[in-house]
């Protein structure tokens, strides 16, 4: 069977003067993205509350993050695939989901005003703006896919292999300075330090900051990078970029992946249920244990509480997650490194006398991967039974080392499996010794040199010819699937959530809602419905730790 080829022309390479400003650059984009993520979470299920939408119906709306997700990703994914655009593959899907993004957050902020240009009755506009806002929501959460999706694509598409684990720990770490960002900010009194400048909430002001942060950070990577261009796929039936192909080609490829690149997605598919509601409902779930348990009587403003107690914990949580970003790779085994046994990681002059003597011992990453599941169950097996905004907190923080895992874990798995992919392939490698090649003074290509088999090609002619299961063709159609099995276990996380706050919180959550009649509030005796989600969500990424047998057997 003839082998179908790829042409190209140019050489993906990145700006900046060192290793580490070219990896900030290349994932700084993540930024954006955690920020927005960010305001939707921590704020987006207490201000959907406190209109008066009740929990039931509230674990219906976030089924929009999986869904978004499901159909987005996989999509976008292989339309970038197959991009010929000038400007690259990525980076126009990236400016394209970033200006979607940036409407939807401002017109979440503004729903009511901009629902009260049109209806006067109160009650109407309240239903009005519960409507508006759900709509947003649901497509907020399309266009950020879209931008998401591309940008991981990215970071795989220019990176060698063996630095394929760096560039997603670097894509860690920006996740990270997002979230530190965001809930930062949320922390923070914005109406005492802005006044109504930057709107008259602090809810408008957090979208606002979001809507910036989203624009600079996926603005700079943009233009940071610059990529190959596809010439052409190696078809020449105009029919094979319609979609029907496009829905073709991700079912037929999602039925037969690769064995190890479906045992990384097993393990995303069990972790992804503990994640969800964590995600989702855990800023809502520390805001709530400090109006049941801490607030005074008659709170005023019950949304800017929720939200400023939520981002408090989560400040924590993002720090520990940022600083095991960071450390965390220097102390775990690269799933490469037993093909390259002299290869060492350098972590600066100050940390290596500290990491010296871990090096003999230090685990495997699917080793790793397995005990922060184990930690993450562990943490939130306790929520249930926590009624201290102290200890939810704790356990809160303490998911930041298992959450670094998992956004370095999978993508390091899946970029490194793609590349063996190519290997297997006949065409030029390279070894995975990288050097650079000087282009002007700020900016720096990525390269190989000598002959081993495994590496990513970057270097190519203008005329260059490779085949069409090299990285560059299918990264973004393995993360769009990989990402399936990331969307797939947040309906199942829906569908658990609907059940529990149908049996425990049925009906509004009247501690948010400034107008609700004091006898109307919830009891503090009892479960919480968040706490008991958290719980099974422990439950579920036992079974992923569990799934990490099957990763190290196909690795």
């Amino acid at each position: 069977m003839a082998i179908q080829t790829a042409s190209w022309v140019g050489q993906p390479r990145v700006k900046g003067a060192s290793e580490s400003m070219q990896m900030m650059l290349l994932t700084l984009s993540m930024v954006g993205l955690q920020a927005c993520w960010g305001v939707e979470m921590t704020y987006g299920s207490p201000y959907l509350l406190s209109l008066g939408l009740s929990k039931t119906k509230l674990s219906l709306v976030w089924v929009a993050g999986p869904l978004s997700g499901l159909v987005m990703q996989p999509l976008i994914g292989v339309l970038s695939d197959q991009s010929t655009s000038k400007y690259g593959r990525r980076r126009p899907f990236m400016a394209m989901g970033t200006a979607a993004v940036v409407v939807c957050l401002l017109l979440l902020g503004w729903t009511g005003e901009v629902v009260g240009w049109f209806v006067e009755d109160k009650e109407l506009k309240r239903e009005m703006t519960i409507a508006l806002a759900v709509v947003d929501i649901y497509v907020l959460d399309f266009v950020i896919n879209i931008a998401q999706s591309t940008c991981r694509a990215l970071v795989v598409d220019t990176l060698p292999v063996d630095k394929q684990q760096l560039g997603a720990a670097w894509a860690s770490r920006m996740v990270g300075v997002g979230h530190m960002l965001v809930y930062g900010i949320g922390a923070l009194d914005l109406m005492t330090i802005f006044g109504n400048f930057l709107g008259d909430t602090q809810f408008k002001k957090v979208c606002l900051i979001a809507a910036i942060t989203m624009v600079v950070a996926q603005g700079t990577s943009c233009w940071a990078v610059n990529e190959r261009v596809l010439v052409s796929d190696g078809t020449s039936r105009p029919s094979n970029k319609g979609i029907l192909s496009v829905l073709k080609k991700i079912y037929s490829t999602t039925l037969s992946i690769p064995e190890p690149i479906q045992a990384i997605c097993w393990v995303q598919f069990w972790s992804w249920i503990g994640w969800f509601p964590f995600l989702f409902y855990g800023s809502t779930w520390v805001g709530e244990i400090y109006l049941r348990h801490e607030a005074p009587y008659g709170t005023p403003d019950a949304l800017t509480e929720v939200g400023r107690a939520g981002s408090v914990a989560f400040i924590a949580f993002a720090m520990i997650s940022f600083a095991s970003s960071i450390v965390l790779p220097w102390l775990v085994q690269s799933p490469d490194d037993t093909d390259k046994p002299d290869y060492t990681p350098r972590p600066p002059q100050s940390l290596q006398s500290v990491i010296k003597g871990a090096r003999r011992t230090k685990p495997t990453l699917v080793t790793a991967w397995m005990f922060a599941n184990l930690l993450f169950a562990a943490s939130m097996a306790f929520a249930p039974f926590v009624q201290s905004v102290r200890f939810a907190t704790i356990i809160i923080a303490l998911c930041g080392v298992p959450w670094a895992v998992a956004g370095w874990a999978p993508g390091t798995f899946l970029g490194i499996e793609v590349n063996r992919l190519s290997s297997r392939l006949p065409m030029t490698t390279h070894s995975r010794s990288t050097s650079y090649r000087r282009l002007s003074n700020d900016s720096i290509e990525l390269s190989s040199q000598e002959s081993s088999p495994g590496t990513l090609h970057l270097r190519h002619d203008s005329n260059g010819m490779e085949t069409s299961g090299s990285t560059g063709d299918m990264s973004g159609i393995y993360l769009g699937i990989l990402n399936i099995y990331t969307t797939l276990p947040q309906f199942v996380g829906t569908g658990i959530s609907w059940i529990v706050f149908s049996m425990l919180e049925d009906g509004k959550s009247p501690e948010l809602n400034p107008e609700a009649h004091p006898d109307e509030h919830h009891s503090k005796e009892g479960f919480s419905g968040i706490g008991v989600c958290l719980f099974i969500g422990a439950i579920c990424a036992v079974g992923a730790a569990w799934a990490t047998r099957r990763l190290r057997v196909a690795s």
